[in-house]
């Protein structure tokens, strides 16, 4: 299949009017784009060099947005190519829990020239382990470890399960939550405005703190030296049954938090954004769900409902929630807790077949996602699969509206540039 990308676009609609149109569930002109907007909808800082050299652009270091997992910022040269019709500000921090602004040279185990945060201060263990510490400080163990090979971080589980439930306090699983203050409120409003006002691109807002109920990502700590609280990864998801009371505590006392949070956020960037990313904890694996659909309705749709009634009642944004898996039968129930939009759309975990979910869910949910997957089709496929599949799905999840396309889940390191490119081909040649 010959592969040819279009340059110039001139479609009538603006990127935020097709963002819009989507968002309340119009077909728009086209299917809005987003590579690169959330930590969930991006691009592998290798896979972008790699593109960016088979396209004839610049080679230079990628900017890591990401550092977690190694994500690598879409520059507008990019952005033009791939018709990118969504952007974000910078995340100001990330989970190692330092300033996220990427200037010092590294370079990944496959040979990518990165920039990175100044404080990523890593160690090479001998069996090729590369350490990452918590707030850049090694007077502590490392918080997350990339294995020998590895492109991407993991998280170390420093704290065991707990041994007596009487020493626990609900403080402990909130250190990793603050308020917004000045400092970091006027950065972020300078930022968006920034973006709003020199693209015409919609912008996503990130969860300004606290919105994030259970996500695994945060559980263990690895923004703090010193984690205290329930860390354990299995100790966390069976604490539900055991310690009730104990986690109904902590998400009352973190959605209070976020709301203040959001208040502070609305006033720094107002209606300048379309989406707000709430949450990104998993609550499905590749064939069935981790927790109960009653467990989730006890444990958090009143907390989810606290955030997202309010962000409803006082901003125009819709709300976003990244939820890996065969989650079809959690779907009613986020509805209930107030989400506009799910996302990856895990096409290939048990019960997410598109045009079920299309027909169930399709005039509730926005879909941001599902557009092709990224276990099979798009790294081990062929050109031709990927340009299939993104058709079929686009299709399916496009019709009247309601898609925002992205791959499902990040596009990954081994993803070949030519399906990549096919997948783009595919997007276009919809629209011509």
């Amino acid at each position: 299949m010959h592969i040819k990308l279009k340059r110039e676009r001139s479609e009538p609609m603006t990127s935020r009017e097709r963002v819009q149109a989507a968002l309340g569930h119009r077909e728009p002109d086209r299917v809005p784009r987003d590579f690169g907007a959330t930590a969930v909808t991006g691009i592998s800082a290798s896979l972008v060099f790699r593109l960016r050299r088979a396209l004839g652009l610049p080679e230079k270091p990628i900017r890591i947005y990401c550092p977690y997992q190694m994500l690598g910022e879409v520059d507008e040269d990019l952005r033009r190519y791939f018709g990118v019709d969504l952007m974000s500000s910078w995340p100001l921090g990330n989970l190692f829990g330092f300033d996220n602004t990427p200037v010092k040279p590294f370079t990944l185990a496959d040979g990518t020239p990165v920039l990175v945060p100044e404080a990523f201060n890593t160690t090479h263990e001998p069996n090729g382990n590369l350490f990452q510490y918590a707030c850049g400080d090694r007077n502590y163990p490392p918080s997350c470890v990339m294995p020998k090979g590895g492109l991407y971080f993991d998280s170390t589980v420093r704290v065991g399960p707990v041994a007596d439930d009487q020493d626990l306090d609900p403080a402990d699983n909130l250190e990793e939550f603050a308020l917004l203050d000045d400092d970091t409120l006027a950065r972020i409003e300078r930022e968006v405005r920034d973006v709003f006002e020199n693209t015409d691109c919609a912008i996503v807002g990130g969860g300004p703190g606290g919105t994030g109920l259970g996500d695994i990502a945060f559980v263990p700590g690895p923004m703090l030296p010193d984690p205290k609280g329930v860390r354990d990864i299995a100790d966390w998801y069976m604490s539900a049954l055991i310690r009730p009371d104990y986690i109904k505590e902590v998400f009352d006392r973190q959605t209070d938090m976020a709301v203040k949070n959001l208040e502070m956020y609305h006033q720094a960037v107002g209606e300048r954004i379309s989406v707000v990313t709430l949450c990104g904890a998993d609550f499905g694996n590749q064939r069935s769900l981790m927790l109960s659909p009653a467990v989730f309705s006890e444990f958090y749709v009143p907390y989810y409902k606290k955030m997202t009634d309010w962000i409803h009642t006082h901003t125009q944004w819709k709300v976003f929630k990244h939820c890996c898996g065969a989650i079809e039968p959690l779907l009613i129930h986020l509805i209930k807790a107030g989400f506009d939009i799910i996302n990856p759309v895990q096409i290939s975990a048990d019960g997410m077949d598109s045009e079920v979910l299309k027909q169930k869910y399709g005039d509730s949910l926005v879909f941001w996602g599902g557009g092709v997957d990224t276990q099979s089709t798009l790294p081990h496929g062929t050109p031709q699969d990927v340009y299939e599949e993104v058709q079929k799905q686009v299709r399916i999840l496009g019709k009247d509206g309601g898609l925002v396309f992205n791959t499902v889940h990040n596009a990954q390191a081994d993803v070949p540039v030519e399906n990549f490119l096919a997948m783009i081909e595919a997007l276009d040649n919809m629209t011509s």
